[in-house]
């Protein structure tokens, strides 16, 4: 069986630094914002080559925090991809805004910049691109958008650590920006965790507030915050894990690159000339993926589907049921037709040429 991930062959290939590191929090006897979580967020933010970092509980209340840092809140519209992880959604509600989605390039499956102002109401209060697979989002149509419309701009970063944009990490475009630390994640914690980068020094000390009840000073809360914590026995797992991030997915970027050159039985999405991503998830388009996602089952072979309903389908989506699918034809064609192969650091050579080999042998 090739399985999608393998999270287990990650753990044993730096078990002796993993098992020091959560040894270490338990001897210190302390677990919540500690100098593990201090020291984690200072070597994120130097990863990312950011000022700051602010870690806490969820990739999901990254994206709440930040919104709620930013003074956007009831009332106020939040434009996004249509096609995305619910939580994306799920954050935009959190903080009582009112979540807008647009649609996608049929090419990349990323925001479609040309999309957003048609959106735009008097209502918008911010743009939150999603860097979708690992794939930065064309952000310079974007934030020139924003400095326009004088609209905060949040990068959606949950899938694209240590991905970059014309020479820079995403992470550095928005005012803030939201990471999540799931273990899916090409930097997973062992549970949940996330992070918000910014360069802004009053909104990152507007956020250690935020994160913590909106304490400012033990017992002292001037504003209502959140209980979103990245707890030290987590800090220290990612503190591990930071120092193979490049190694990580420069092994992702091969296998990536492998199946471009030999995927003939469907459609690689593009990668995009103005970055390098970090290949979060490998995503082929056929128009007979239910039949191939079956064909790989019975050869052994897990596949997902990222996304199977696009987000103005959902129901937990406000006023899902006034959304017109002809408003996002390519999201909905995307959906219909996406599908994704196994592809982490611990797959090895044989395993890809399998996979491929499937995939070239499959017959509808």
């Amino acid at each position: 069986m090739i399985r999608f991930d393998n999270f287990k062959e990650q753990y044993a290939s730096i078990k002796e630094e993993i098992d020091s590191a959560i040894q270490r929090v338990l001897n210190s006897g302390w677990f919540i914002l500690g100098k593990e979580v201090e020291s984690f967020e200072e070597e994120f933010a130097r990863y990312i080559g950011c000022k700051f970092a602010v870690s806490v509980a969820s990739g999901t209340e990254a994206i709440a925090l930040s919104l709620m840092a930013l003074n956007v809140g009831p009332g106020d519209e939040v434009i996004t991809s249509n096609m995305t992880a619910f939580p994306t959604i799920a954050a935009v509600l959190q903080a009582k805004a009112i979540p807008i989605v647009v649609d996608i390039s049929p090419d990349d499956g990323l925001i479609d910049p040309k999309e957003i102002e048609n959106k735009i109401t008097m209502k918008t209060k911010a743009i939150m691109p999603v860097h979708l697979y690992g794939q930065s989002c064309n952000m310079d149509p974007i934030i020139d958008i924003g400095k326009r419309y004088n609209l905060r701009v949040i990068e959606d970063c949950a899938q694209s650590v240590g991905s970059t944009y014309k020479g820079r990490k995403t992470g550095n475009f928005g005012e803030l920006n939201a990471f999540s630390f799931y273990p899916t994640k090409n930097l997973g914690a062992y549970g949940d965790g996330g992070a918000i980068t910014t360069n802004d020094e009053i909104l990152y000390k507007r956020l250690l507030g935020l994160r913590n009840y909106g304490q400012t000073d033990r017992y002292h809360h001037d504003s209502f915050g959140l209980n979103s914590r990245l707890d030290e026995m987590q800090a220290a797992v990612l503190r591990t894990k930071l120092k193979y991030l490049d190694e990580w997915n420069n092994k992702r970027h091969e296998a990536a690159v492998f199946y471009q050159n030999h995927i003939k039985n469907a459609v690689c999405l593009k990668e995009n000339s103005y970055g390098v991503p970090v290949y979060h998830l490998f995503v082929i388009k056929t128009p007979h993926r239910d039949k191939l996602a079956d064909f790989l089952k019975v050869n052994e072979i897990q596949s997902l589907i990222h996304y199977p309903v696009p987000t103005h389908r959902q129901k937990g989506f406000p006023f899902y049921s006034l959304q017109e699918d002809g408003l996002y034809p390519n999201t909905i064609r995307f959906a219909e037709e996406i599908l994704s192969i196994p592809i982490y650091p611990e797959l090895t050579p044989a395993n890809r040429e399998t996979i491929v080999r499937c995939i070239e042998e499959f017959r509808e």
